[in-house]
């Protein structure tokens, strides 16, 4: 009896990633059995909210559980990235269904990877060994190469997957390479001994331990899209499936956040000043290059794909605060990016028809007056990614400009509110196309009622949060703590 509630002590705290993992593995079997992929995607979006019901329940219980040797953790911190990645997966699910039909490409497989590519993040989230970690981007990263790539008869998407792989290949060695280091230097791959090691010998100015940072720089740079990692973003988001697009935007982003945050606040807590000194030109170097190039995008998927890249660079700021106010303005801040980033996106797949694709600016001349919904929807998801009150767009970079004035980096809150102000060119672009330019012709939206859930969804909380930001600051702040 002893042993089995030994056992059970250690299945709890990844209960969520093993129900996550089974309903992928139930999901291929179904898509053997059962013809309409409806009945797929709606056993995924139960089994993610069953997911999500357990990793608050069994947190919400009995606090922080470490399980495996210091291994793996569920805690505030990894539950609230949890839940950006359970949302992504259930907004990606409802975008999906419709679109997928259209593209020819429903393949019951394609919810299946959607799920495998959650775990991968559920387990960088809750990773505190370099392995699991590892381990968990490996995941999450080749089930997103194929979901870029899963338009089978679409060359444009699988040259995306193709560069998307060989890139993300490249990290996965930086990766490596750093955590290598690391251990020969420490002895230890945990995340919490290596920060104790550290601290303990004095090896604040070791060139092994600097070395080992900035291969992991790369690393994480690459998987949130920041300048000059970004190189696979535009061609990936612009070929690949537009929910990809919109999941890939948020989840691997998150997660990549989610490790960056992990390993520089705790693994290399004592050489605070040298990675905040590294991550301050990426930040820059992000928001310049996102909200430059973006200007000249006539494709909206590459103009968002470089809006990403500019807000992975805003997401730095909080990082490089380096406090815990600090990351709770970068977690909040992604908090609030998924659900503004996938309600555009969903706008764009409603474009979306047999023989008209919607992605370029011209598409959208006139929107507003044959389909004044969701032209103010898109209306709304701009603003917010422009940072314009009241929508949650404006309290998440206020946020993490205030964190960094408080910390001192005055200059770099001011290069980043300028940078924001010139991101409202492209963005207001959008809405200038739809409100002030006359139709070419009429415009028929393909919509479902998935899809208009989503969008319901992802509106009305950038407009709730925007006015009322309290309690997602409260249960940031909750999150952050334990």
């Amino acid at each position: 009896m002893s042993f089995l509630n030994l056992n059970f002590m250690y299945i709890k705290p990844i209960a969520p990633e093993l129900i996550i993992t089974c309903i992928a593995l139930i999901l291929m079997l179904l898509d053997l059995i059962v013809r309409r992929k409806e009945v797929i995607a709606l056993v995924g979006i139960i089994g993610t909210t069953l997911a999500l019901y357990l990793t608050f329940k069994v947190y919400g219980l009995a606090g922080p559980q470490t399980v495996f040797n210091g291994m793996f953790v569920l805690d505030g911190y990894s539950s609230f990235f949890k839940f950006i990645f359970y949302i992504n997966a259930i907004l990606t699910i409802c975008i999906s269904l419709k679109y997928m039909e259209i593209e020819k490409a429903a393949y019951g497989e394609y919810y299946a990877l959607l799920l495998f590519a959650t775990a991968g993040m559920m387990i960088i989230a809750s990773a505190l060994d370099l392995i699991v970690l590892y381990l968990g981007i490996e995941l999450m990263s080749l089930s997103t190469y194929i979901l870029v790539g899963i338009i089978r008869h679409d060359t444009k998407s699988n040259e995306a997957a193709i560069k998307y792989f060989l890139l993300g290949g490249f990290s996965s060695a930086f990766l490596l390479y750093g955590a290598s280091l690391i251990y020969g230097l420490t002895g230890t791959t945990n995340i919490g001994a290596i920060a104790a090691f550290i601290s303990e010998k004095g090896f604040a100015g070791n060139q092994m331990l600097l070395l080992s940072m900035a291969l992991f720089t790369v690393a994480f740079g690459f998987k949130i899209a920041a300048a000059p990692f970004h190189m696979w973003a535009p061609d990936a988001y612009e070929g690949a499936p537009t929910s990809i697009t919109a999941f890939m935007s948020v989840g691997p982003k998150a997660a990549g956040f989610a490790a960056l945050g992990r390993v520089f606040m705790v693994a290399f807590s004592s050489i605070k000043v040298e990675w905040s000194t590294v991550l301050i030109p990426l930040a820059v170097l992000s928001m310049c290059i996102g909200n430059i190039v973006a200007i000249s995008q006539t494709n909206i998927k590459r103009m968002l794909a470089y809006s990403s890249i500019a807000h992975a660079g805003y997401a730095l700021l909080g990082v490089i605060a380096g406090t815990n106010s600090g990351l709770s303005s970068m977690m909040n801040y992604m908090f609030i990016y998924a659900f503004m980033n996938i309600g555009a996106f969903a706008v764009v797949i409603m474009l979306r028809r047999e023989g008209f694709k919607g992605e370029d600016l011209s598409d959208y001349e006139g929107l507003a007056k044959n389909h004044p919904l969701a032209a103010a929807l898109m209306l709304v998801f701009m603003f917010s990614l422009t940072g314009i009150p009241p929508t949650a767009g404006f309290i998440a970079k206020f946020y993490v400009f205030m964190e960094v004035i408080k910390t001192g980096h005055v200059l770099l809150a001011v290069i980043a509110v300028l940078f924001s102000v010139a991101s409202a060119f492209f963005y207001l672009r959008v809405v200038m196309y739809m409100y002030m330019k006359e139709p070419r012709g009429e415009v028929i939206l393909t919509t479902s009622a998935p899809i208009c859930i989503a969008l319901a969804v992802t509106a009305l909380i950038v407009i709730v949060f925007g006015i009322f930001p309290s309690s997602l600051l409260d249960f940031v702040s909750l999150a952050i703590s334990g």
